[in-house]
């Protein structure tokens, strides 16, 4: 199985490149409206941010940087495939101007445009960001009613093109078993509150790195394309910055495409893709040591398990469980014209294969593969056609 990622330096206000329906997901997080790091580059799109805030008019400054977010959102609606899923994260941003503290809320502004572009709305997540300050709050401390509430946390928003995909033919179906999730992973990460991002032990780039391009986790990243695509999917990221989307698509055996104005990014982009192999590697071993821990204890509480992977042979909960499958990245490799090619493995990893006895599952419904049989390609059409 083989995936592709293509860069692309220009403005993603003008998608042209991108033939409409050609993506299936979007992963990405805009610059934030009102945050003062983002100002100069909303300036340079539009004068009329500089005239706003030099005049101290906040609501005036707010609705022109989103004017300058909105051809995106329009564009996204134009390449998104029918049923795909975009994920927006955003923040609200809080601000004084003329003397006025003000809460600025970007994550409505963006979803009311959305819904306007024609996107459904599905529930989305609030993130908690870590954070080891000691004051957590914001005015005049212990005396009512001037101190604020201090802002901990981010929105993804969830929007649906359409009605909901679906998969008609077998190919697509086993596809979309095999590119499933465990059942325990389900419940966290469908949780509409999410708390435990700190991203230690996946991380790729350095914490002075994320904090100038203000890029997400790299476990927000990864989750969101395993929770809303399948293998062979394509990944849009219409703000790219350090790359975090690009990599979380090598990392789960989708395709990608980023867009990115500032070139100056571009060694940055590249800096992760020799260590690629190896985070994805890690991550798909943690999951599955996790879920043999999970197991293990679910076992000891309840009793033997119904269900049985096929491919690993280790319990599961569900039906559904028996069929998924990790494909291990075995190469990376920068092509030319910002194009990366990842090549993975059709094999089951031999130490992946867990050593469980029959009384550990009532019911096992398949035996393991070999750990080196060979599986069938599958690269897409749409991988082929789109870089």
């Amino acid at each position: 199985m083989k995936t592709r990622h293509g860069i692309l330096f220009e403005s993603s206000a003008d998608m042209g490149r991108l033939s409409p329906g050609s993506i299936d997901l979007v992963v990405t997080s805009p610059p934030y409206p009102m945050i003062e790091m983002w100002d100069g580059l909303f300036a340079a799109a539009d004068p009329a941010v500089s005239k706003h805030l030099n005049r101290e008019q906040g609501p005036q400054a707010f609705e022109s940087m989103h004017r300058i977010l909105d051809p995106v959102w329009r564009e996204i609606y134009r390449v998104l495939r029918p049923g795909g899923i975009a994920c927006i994260n955003i923040g609200d941003a809080t601000r004084t101007l003329g003397g006025n503290f003000a809460l600025y809320p970007n994550h409505s502004r963006i979803l009311s445009f959305l819904l306007k572009t024609g996107f459904q709305a599905l529930p989305a997540i609030l993130w908690r960001k870590q954070t080891n300050a000691p004051n957590k709050f914001m005015g005049s401390g212990m005396m009512p009613p001037g101190a604020y509430v201090t802002l901990e946390h981010e929105y993804i928003l969830i929007v649906r093109k359409g009605e909901k995909r679906e998969f008609s033919i077998p190919e697509e179906k086993r596809n979309r078993r095999e590119s499933g999730y465990f059942w325990e992973e389900r419940n966290t990460w469908f949780s509409d509150v999410w708390m435990d991002l700190k991203g230690t032990r996946q991380e790729l780039f350095d914490p002075k790195a994320r904090k100038r391009s203000a890029a997400f986790p790299f476990e927000l990243a990864y989750r969101l394309i395993n929770m809303f695509s399948v293998k062979g999917d394509t990944v849009l990221d219409p703000f790219l910055g350090i790359g975090t989307t690009m990599y979380g698509a090598m990392a789960s055996a989708r395709n990608s495409v980023g867009f990115e104005i500032d070139s100056d990014l571009k060694e940055r982009l590249f800096s992760g893709i020799e260590d690629i192999v190896e985070l994805s590697s890690s991550k798909i071993a943690d999951r599955i040591e996790s879920h043999m821990v999970f197991v293990k204890e679910r076992i000891h509480q309840k009793g033997p398990l119904k269900y049985a992977n096929a491919h690993y042979s280790f319990p599961v909960v569900t039906r559904q469980e028996t069929q998924l499958f990790f494909n291990e990245p075995q190469s990376a490799e920068i092509l030319e014209d910002s194009v990366v090619e990842v090549i993975y493995s059709d094999a089951v990893g031999e130490n992946h294969i867990g050593n469980w006895d029959a009384s550990e599952t009532s019911n096992p419904i398949a035996s393991p593969r070999p750990p080196t049989q060979k599986r069938k390609n599958r690269q897409t059409h749409r991988q082929k056609t789109l870089f």
